[in-house]
Order: C-alpha cells, then sequence, then structure tokens
C-alpha cells in the first residue's frame, strides 16, 4: 500500500473516531402561561411537570420539539400571525412571510384537533419581530433541519435528482460503450485493470444503496429520528444505523484508494475517462438498487450483480502468462501489449 492510502486511510478512521454527533436530549425549555408570583409553588411543578410530559411525547413522535431548527427551503412560507383557533372559526387573520434559507425556530406547538386539515400547528420564529403559526405538514415540506448532514439527506431524496442522475448516466454510459469500441479504452467489468478497488466500490454503492432503502421500509422511525438528528460517527446511532455508516465509510475509503490506483496503473487520460466510467456506474447502481429495494426485487439484484461483478473481475484479471522480456502479466501467449515483444 503507497504511503498516500496509509495517510489518507489513517485520517478517515480517525475521522469515523471523532465523527460529529448531536445530542438527542429531550431536555426543552418550558413556558407556563400565568402569574407565577401568585401561583402555589406546589400547582407550578405540578403543571411544569405535566408540561414536560406533553413535550417529550410529542418530541417521541415527531422527533423534534421547542428549539430545534429550521432552514427554508421553499422560496417563500407564510406563517400565520394570530391563534390558529381564529383562524378555524373564520375570524380575520394575516399572515407574515419567510423566505428562502431563513433559519426558523420552533416556539411552541398545538394540537387541534377540529382542524381537518392538519391537527398538529407548530409556532416558529425568524427573530424577535417575525413569527407565526404554519400547519406541520406545510411547514416539514417547506424547510429541512439546520444540519448538513440532514440537508445532504434530503437533496439525495430528491425525485428531480433522481431524474437527473438517470439521464446523467445513459449519456455517460453511451458515451462510454462509444468510446470502449472505438478506443477500446478500460472500463470496470469489461476490460477492465489489474484492480479489484473499482469493482469493490461499484459493489459497495449498490450495497449501500440497497441497505438506504432497507432501513426507510424496515425501519422508518430509526431513519426519521436520524434525519432530524444525524451523525457520522457509527458509534453514536443504533445497530442499523451504524451498519449503515460502516458502508458509507468504506465507500469514502474506496473512492480514494481506487483514484489513486487508477492513476497508478493507467495515464492521466485513460484513467480519466475509466473514472468517468466508474462514475457513471456508481450512479446508475444507486439509482438502480434504492429504487428496487422499496418492491423487494432489489435483493434479487444485489446477489446477481455481486456475483456479475466479481465474476467479470476474475475473467478480465486472469492472467496464464508473463511477457518474456518486460515481465508483464498476459492473458494469452503472442504480442506483448506493454514492449511488443512477441511471446510464443
Amino acid at each position: 500500500m503507497s504511503r498516500l492510502k496509509f495517510i489518507v486511510l489513517t485520517l478517515v478512521m480517525a475521522a469515523m473516531l471523532t465523527g460529529c454527533y448531536n445530542s438527542t436530549s429531550t431536555k426543552k425549555n418550558v413556558f407556563v402561561s400565568g402569574d407565577v408570583s401568585s401561583g402555589n409553588p406546589d400547582t407550578l411543578s405540578d403543571e411544569e411537570e405535566q408540561t414536560d410530559s406533553i413535550n417529550d411525547a410529542f418530541y417521541n413522535k415527531h422527533h423534534y420539539a421547542q428549539n430545534y431548527n429550521f432552514v427554508v427551503t421553499a422560496d417563500s412560507l407564510p406563517l400565520l400571525r394570530q391563534q390558529p383557533e381564529e383562524l378555524l372559526v373564520n375570524l380575520p387573520t394575516d399572515t407574515i412571510t419567510v423566505y428562502h434559507n431563513d433559519r426558523l425556530v420552533v416556539v411552541d406547538f398545538r394540537l387541534l384537533k377540529n382542524d381537518a386539515v392538519d391537527s398538529v400547528w407548530i409556532e416558529v420564529a425568524r427573530d424577535q419581530y417575525t413569527f407565526g403559526w404554519v400547519r406541520e405538514k406545510h411547514l416539514l415540506k417547506s424547510t429541512v433541519p439546520d444540519d448538513p448532514i440532514s440537508q445532504f439527506i434530503l437533496t439525495f431524496s430528491n425525485v428531480h435528482l433522481l431524474i437527473s442522475l438517470i439521464i446523467i448516466s445513459v449519456i455517460a454510459i453511451g458515451y462510454l460503450f462509444f468510446n470502449i469500441r472505438k478506443k477500446k479504452a478500460k472500463v470496470v467489468h469489461f476490460n477492465d485493470i489489474d484492480s479489484f478497488y473499482p469493482t469493490l466500490l461499484a459493489i459497495s454503492v449498490a450495497s449501500a444503496a440497497t441497505f438506504y432503502s432497507s432501513i426507510q421500509i424496515f425501519a422508518p422511525e430509526t431513519w426519521q429520528h436520524f434525519y432530524y438528528h444525524p451523525s457520522l460517527n457509527p458509534f453514536a446511532v443504533p445497530p442499523i444505523l451504524s451498519a449503515f455508516l460502516v458502508s458509507v465509510w468504506a465507500m469514502v475509503i474506496m473512492t480514494i484508494a481506487t483514484i489513486d490506483d487508477v492513476y497508478h496503473k493507467l495515464s492521466p487520460a485513460h484513467a480519466t475517462l475509466y473514472l468517468s466510467g466508474l462514475a457513471a456506474l456508481c450512479s446508475a447502481n444507486y439509482i438502480i438498487f434504492s429504487i428496487t429495494t422499496l418492491y423487494y426485487v432489489g435483493y434479487i439484484l444485489l446477489l446477481a450483480y455481486i456475483f456479475y461483478a466479481v465474476k467479470r473481475y476474475v475473467a478480465n484479471n486472469y492472467f496464464s502468462y508473463v511477457c518474456g522480456k518486460c515481465g508483464a502479466k498476459l492473458t494469452h501467449k503472442g504480442r506483448c501489449p506493454h514492449c511488443g515483444t512477441l511471446n510464443t
């Protein structure tokens, strides 16, 4: 292993052990209405305990509560300035609007069973002068948690991005096969190089995509909680998420190792073409396996793909001969592609 690989792998492993972790503590500021100066201490204590109990119940179900931060992703989000009950009984109301990239903090929440549209109302504030109420489904549709990992997850779950990736992958793969036939270029699974890293990376992407969709199917609450309280530390999350994060870190390590190995085995031009094809293949794997797993077909496809990928690698890298002059590995007798010597 080259010194570059050793250094990079060491840094990545260190990042795994010291990955960021967001505390999921349910302790929140509690706002108690009324005149506390004249109240009975025992009564106030009971009210606070009841409020804490309500807040904890809301947090356990919705995975966020008071003081949680969102970022507006929609062009605009109108907030009701009056109480939600006033809107439900058709009293005059007005709104104040927050805009794209505005940061909001959850101030309070309210459950209104007589609201046929959405019984959950959330009060949010941008600053001390800009605050108001909004139905939860409108809030969640128009915002994302104020965390880069959550924003990354939302981006890669976006339907428009998936469609774009499909189009880019089809164009890239078509261009790749054109170059293979015309220039006999190297490409993973077909005319591969003597390195298992690219094949392993492609398999890892397919496996991680399958795992990602499996969590959404079999543990949706766990994934939703991770979305609101993400972490890159595999030791700070439940086992199923820990396994997923380990697979993600493994992809990062293999990507770096693959780039390093490919540029050592191919010329810069051919290496760039090879890596472009590999990127297109990995994009296709992500799309195919993340979607097909939702319909349970992805598991069969994954086993078939792993078998096919390993079989193709062995077929492309089984060398029966060695050049008598330069020592290059050869799959058959004949002229050496490296030094031109005829081996008989």
